[in-house]
């Protein structure tokens, strides 16, 4: 299965926009608490639209309790801007792949962050993307390497 993690997610509709994303591509999204929203708010619902309610999202209280519930055999990767490869130069195609994505305003911290797991999206002329914007383009080609790969969400 594809899994989306927003590590303590800042924004609400970034988390709904990327709900919606998650329900589109058959994907399950986990949700790293502290959350700088309530799962009640308005502009998350706004942003998923009336699909939330239909998202796969499963909410952790710590890092840790998510890490220890993947399978021995899941591949994780960290988006960040300090990989040093891309998500374009990486086989995407896992069973059970979790694509980590840190908070809006200050990233994935060092103590939980592998650096031999980040990638990148490659970027000019800026030093970050919206958050939904780069779940999106990463979750997408990993849809795309998996269903090339003969594994359907």
């Amino acid at each position: 299965m594809l899994h989306i993690v927003l590590f303590q997610p800042e924004i609400p509709h970034n988390t709904g926009a990327i709900g919606r994303l998650c329900l589109a591509a058959g994907a399950r999204l986990h949700l790293i608490k502290p959350l700088g929203f309530s799962l009640d708010d308005k502009q998350l619902k706004r942003a998923g639209l009336d699909y939330w309610q239909e998202v796969d999202v499963h909410v952790w209280e710590r890092w840790e309790d998510l890490r220890t519930s993947m399978p021995l055999d899941a591949v994780l990767y960290f988006i960040e801007c300090q990989g040093e490869k891309t998500y374009w130069d990486t086989s995407l195609s896992a069973e059970d792949l979790y694509l980590v994505f840190g908070p809006e305003t200050r990233g994935i911290p060092p103590s939980v962050i592998r650096t031999e797991q980040c990638l990148s999206i490659p970027m000019q002329g800026t030093r970050s993307l919206n958050l939904a914007t780069a779940a999106g383009i990463v979750m997408y080609e990993a849809l795309r390497q998996r269903t090339l790969a003969g594994i359907m969400p």
